[in-house]
């Protein structure tokens, strides 16, 4: 089995700098079922077919947790192929490094919609200001922009507005909805005091108000809702951080609710452990700094300490999509936070795309609602759900990360699954929490 490695393994250098069209080797015949459909790219000139354009990082701490979703679009992709591609034609990819430069993000979506002529693109990772910057460049051409990680709410806040035309949608949900679902969990855990600690950005400033808000409305008290503890990611050292979010005002809260970035979030939980902050006290994470596939206890980075507590956009229904049979078939370890959001987008796409009978982008952006969304037959299989559509039947489908229903600002709701650090510093699944149960 092949194990998982990252873009720059995968394509040349030149393809990803220039975006060359990827023909998957299923096209060439190779199975679903068979290894690493990616490992030796054909490059062809463009046959007719529905283009995928990929924003994705590669390097860095988000080019770390990108991995699984690395090996996901090719996975889903010659799957695809394998069983028909969509409207008739094989579907490819046109993957772009994405630097998370909000500035340069104008230059690549100029390249894949003039040059490229993608017909929808899907954003990888990016951060709030460079999934912005992108939509904001994409709108000019109609072209849509799904999102597998992006969940600041400034997005549904702009989509109300009217301004992305209907462009914008994800399949993860926002980060508030996170806020209150870990509002929920630490009530169902019986705590009755909290502070908070998070990235000082408007994500993390977002995430703690709603937090707070939940809280209260649940009867419980944010020690340092006062004095927030808001942290600087580029900070030389986390002391004071750890000590205003762990002892506010010299008291220990029942739990500390943390929404912290990657490689600074674990420095600053390294400090709390190191000054003794963390006995007593229940760390509950939101799934900012979770990577699934490079976990350990003190020590390391990125390093989350044993026992806390996290959630993370559940993915309850995979084992049922045919999403696990497939990763599982050609991955030894399990897919990582992002994997199955990233199949769904790019299976939205597709379902949009076969729906309309059309790979033309406006065309996808009218259908997206119509699959993902009731009324209409309930399938999670990709393949099943393509044929549904070749016979003329309605579908609902039903996702690997859950139901992605998409509203009319582009967003899903999902429950979100609870993971614990166990002994051996590797993330444990322990329950599920629903925000709005």
């Amino acid at each position: 089995m092949t194990k998982s490695i990252g873009l720059k393994d995968r394509f040349p250098h030149t393809l990803i700098r220039l975006g060359f069209l990827v023909t998957l080797a299923a096209v060439s015949g190779l199975g679903a079922c068979q290894r690493s459909p990616l490992s030796n790219p054909v490059i062809t000139s463009p046959p007719l077919g529905l283009k995928l354009g990929v924003l994705v990082p590669t390097t860095g701490a988000l080019g770390k947790i990108s991995q699984s979703s690395l090996e996901v679009l090719p996975l889903i992709t010659s799957t695809v192929n394998a069983c028909g591609g969509v409207n008739n034609a094989p579907v490819r990819l046109i993957v772009e490094e994405d630097s998370l430069n909000p500035k340069a993000e104008v230059g690549l979506i100029k390249k894949l919609a003039n040059e490229d002529q993608v017909n929808a693109i899907i954003s990888v990772l990016g951060t709030e200001a460079s999934t912005m910057a992108a939509l904001e460049a994409v709108v000019p051409y109609k072209i849509p922009l799904i999102s597998s990680s992006s969940s600041a709410s400034a997005f549904t806040e702009r989509s109300q507005k009217g301004d992305f035309q209907g462009l914008w949608s994800r399949t993860v949900p926002i980060d508030t909805q996170q806020a209150i679902a870990l509002a929920k969990l630490a009530k169902n855990r019986g705590f009755k005091t909290a502070s908070t600690v998070v990235v000082n950005n408007s994500g993390g400033i977002r995430f703690e108000k709603a937090f707070i808000t939940a809280f209260e409305k649940l009867g419980g008290t944010v020690l340092n809702k006062a004095n927030p503890t808001r942290y600087d990611p580029q900070g030389d050292s986390f002391d004071n951080d750890a000590i205003l979010a762990f002892r506010p005002d010299g008291e220990t809260p029942d739990a500390v609710i943390a929404d912290l970035n990657p490689g600074s979030g674990s420095s600053l939980l390294q400090s709390a452990e190191a000054q003794g902050l963390i006995v007593g006290v229940q760390l509950l994470l939101s799934d900012r700094i979770r990577n699934p596939a490079d976990l350990s206890l003190a020590g390391t980075n990125p390093f989350l300490p044993q026992g806390a507590i996290g959630i993370a956009a559940s993915s309850r229904e995979v084992s049922n999509s045919g999403f696990l049979k497939i990763w599982q078939q050609n991955q030894d370890s399990p897919p990582g936070i992002y994997a199955p959001q990233t199949w769904d987008a790019a299976a939205l796409l597709m379902l949009a795309a076969e729906a309309a009978k059309s790979n033309e982008a406006t065309a996808i952006s009218s259908k997206l609602r119509d699959v993902a969304d009731a009324p209409g037959i309930e399938v999670t299989d990709i393949c099943e759900a393509l044929q549904d559509l070749r016979e003329g039947k309605a579908i609902n489908y039903q996702g690997a990360s859950g139901n992605v229903d998409l509203d009319k600002n582009g967003d899903v709701s999902s429950g979100y699954e609870v993971w614990t650090i166990d002994m051996q510093g590797k993330i444990r699944e322990i329950g599920q929490v629903e925000p709005n149960s």
